[in-house]
């Protein structure tokens, strides 16, 4: 898994399971548990590292 930063956009294997079906997640919170917001509909989840380690396939966006 590369180097997640705050503000990032993130692409999961699986879509969020909203109506809009998206992949994409801005992360908004790191630390043990990591919070992301999905692109599509704005539902907050939060995960673990060890979770996101399996379900994450790439970096889209680098926040700058």
């Amino acid at each position: 898994m590369e180097n997640i930063e705050l503000y990032d956009i993130i692409e999961l294997k699986k879509p969020h399971p909203c109506k809009e079906r998206c992949k994409q997640f801005e992360v908004i919170r790191v630390g043990a548990d990591v919070k992301l917001k999905c692109c599509g509909c704005g539902t907050v989840i939060m995960m673990s590292r060890y979770d996101l380690q399996f379900r994450f396939k790439r970096i889209v966006k680098k926040h700058s």
